[in-house]
């Protein structure tokens, strides 16, 4: 049985624990700033997904990403003796990418802004280019 509450209060769980864990069982000084973002459980909840980023620099994110491939089973070991459920779920480490793809985000409404400003002011001083009014009308008969 199917029960998404549940799995939702369980990856909520596992985030907390996912991080305490990483400080009582990850003793590696190279690993650097990770912040856990988010945790995906499957319905079934077999499979536990950790989304974390890492501040710093390229290097630096993928030194910790190796360090925590290396440390996921006893991750995994710590998590599973504080859930006290009857199986503990597999736990795979995925890089968060949502920062990079807000940043872009930002980036290029930035460049929107600055375009629309931009159209605004050639708009401001523009002419019509076929005089106020483009289109031909027929002579009245009081013109004639």
């Amino acid at each position: 049985m199917v029960d998404a509450a549940r799995a939702r209060r369980l990856a909520e769980r596992i985030k907390v624990l996912a991080a305490g864990a990483l400080e009582k069982v990850v003793k590696d000084p190279d690993l650097g700033f990770v912040t856990i973002t988010d945790v995906r459980v499957t319905p079934d909840l077999a499979s536990a997904k950790i989304y974390y980023t890492v501040f710093g620099d390229k290097a630096q994110q993928e030194k910790s990403a190796e360090i925590l491939a290396r440390f996921t089973g006893k991750v995994r070991g710590e998590i599973g003796h504080q859930l006290g459920i009857r199986l503990t779920p597999t736990v795979e480490f995925l890089t968060d990418e949502v920062p990079e793809t807000a940043q872009q985000m930002n980036d290029l409404l930035a460049e929107a802004r600055a375009r629309d400003a931009e159209l605004k002011k050639l708009a401001k001083d523009a002419q019509f280019a076929a005089g106020e009014n483009p289109y031909r009308e027929d002579k009245s008969a009081d013109e004639e």
